[in-house]
């Protein structure tokens, strides 16, 4: 990966890192890499014009690059469909429904509202691979970003998406989904993207919907709700006695729930409960969940005990998607509350996920708190410590010593996983153990090794 492309497209703070100019360079030079790609019919003369849904999030910055990034890709001859305020697993969906070039979102996900990002889907709906992430990244420095300047008739159109948009995402959402009358259910939209499209997904299902945080304002997307801060649905969910309470993320690709008694049910957990569910309905053909190298050992436990094999990836969701395409396997998914459905999308989809987790819930008639106990969770400490220099981190062999002596000690019964921070002057101590003081003691004698010799 280059310098401007991270592992979730370009993020940063908006009009201060992530520009208005850098949003029309990087509409200008996606049209530039992807004009082969277009699937949009011929202009008036010329080659094919590609077509590029847009999307975004309701934070503030959006419309201002928004209106950047669809400056440069129609002043580089591509057209625009403006999706408007949509969750960013619908642009991936939009894109392939309208047989777009290209889809992109102006979203920052769970970041606070002073941040935003761009990130681009190509015409099946799959984030775009590094390869041609690099060579929009090239473009952007390119001279006139690597794009054409036509004219005249040449130059892009913008339209709206069909009326039908949304009714096609939810109708493609709610496709195979039980009924779900009876369920109770409070929806914690995260003031972002889902505001108005989760609770009418979940009421069209069946369910008895009450919605908290659905009143996005521009500047308050993730501000103290949504799935970064459980507690919000947890306490929404206590006042109105519903049986489930959900938590999204600001453009509604991630999910975490709470299960009636208030208690917490991570991705983790969501996983393995959709793994079991897939498999005893024949929708796991590879009998494999792929997962990152952060999932709780209990998840890994879980699925031994039900013999499903678990293919382990790096940390973020573009990983788990190539170990699922590379393998055939149909679910993968994070603890964060990303996971992906392959048999029916082509990225994280919080909506997707709420749907399924709520289908099994009402095709078993079993409260989510029993269907949760499939996995226990092994407590587990993370402890960052600062470093002079990451990288050094592989050389170290005095840390290797310690986490191999650690890992001794626990046997079958915890695990330890240190990682340099991909972003930041860290270095990451994860343990887990069969108790809290365990997890935490030998994660403290591990941080004080790497600062002694990478501090």
């Amino acid at each position: 990966m280059g310098t401007l492309f991270g592992t979730d497209g370009v993020r940063g703070l908006a009009n201060a890192d992530l520009t208005p100019e850098l949003a029309l360079a990087l509409g200008r030079a996606a049209v530039g890499v992807l004009r082969d790609q277009a699937a949009s019919g011929p202009a008036s003369s010329g080659p094919a014009r590609p077509a590029v849904v847009v999307g975004r999030d309701p934070r503030a910055s959006g419309i201002l690059l928004e209106s950047a990034l669809v400056a440069g890709i129609l002043s580089a001859g591509g057209d625009v469909l403006a999706a408007g305020v949509v969750p960013t697993p619908a642009v991936a969906f939009l894109t392939r429904h309208y047989g777009a070039a290209a889809g992109a979102v102006i979203s920052a996900s769970h970041n606070a509202m002073p941040d935003n990002g761009i990130k681009f889907f190509g015409p099946e709906g799959f984030k775009l691979p590094d390869a041609v992430e690099e060579r929009i990244e090239a473009a952007v420095a390119a001279p006139d970003h690597g794009a054409p300047r036509p004219v005249g008739a040449e130059v892009g159109g913008l339209r709206p998406t069909a009326d039908d948009a949304v009714e096609a995402y939810l109708a493609y959402l709610l496709e195979g989904i039980p009924d779900l009358e009876g369920l109770e259910v409070v929806v914690d939209c995260a003031n972002g993207a889902a505001a108005e499209i989760a609770p009418e997904a979940y009421r069209r299902a069946g369910a008895k919907v009450t919605a908290v945080a659905a009143e996005p304002d521009g500047h308050n997307i993730n501000a103290g709700v949504g799935s970064t801060h459980p507690e919000h649905v947890r306490a929404a969910l206590a006042r109105s006695g519903a049986s489930v309470g959900l938590a999204h993320d600001g453009d509604a690709d991630r999910l975490l729930a709470v299960d009636e008694h208030g208690i917490l049910v991570d991705g983790d957990v969501i996983l393995a409960i959709c793994a079991l569910d897939a498999r005893d309905r024949g929708g796991l053909p590879t009998n494999t969940v792929v997962t990152t190298v952060m999932t709780n050992l209990g998840f890994r436990q879980a699925m031994a005990h039900h013999g499903i094999a678990v293919q382990q990836t790096a940390v973020g969701d573009r990983y788990v998607l190539e170990a699922m395409l590379a393998g055939g396997h149909h679910l993968g998914g994070e603890q964060s509350g990303h996971l992906i459905f392959l048999d029916r999308a082509t990225t994280g989809d919080g909506l997707l996920t709420g749907l399924r987790l709520l289908g099994v819930v009402a095709r078993t008639g079993r409260p989510l708190s029993e269907l949760a106990r499939v996995m226990r969770r092994l407590p587990q400490v993370l402890v960052n410590v600062r470093v002079a220099d990451r990288n050094a981190l592989d050389g170290a062999a005095a840390v290797w010593h310690a986490v191999q002596d650690e890992e001794g000690r626990l046997g079958d019964s915890g695990r330890v996983l240190v990682r340099p921070s991909g972003t930041e002057a860290l270095v990451r101590v994860m343990v887990e153990a069969e108790t809290e003081e365990a997890a935490r003691t030998t994660a403290d004698r591990l941080a004080a090794v790497v600062a002694t010799e990478l501090g």
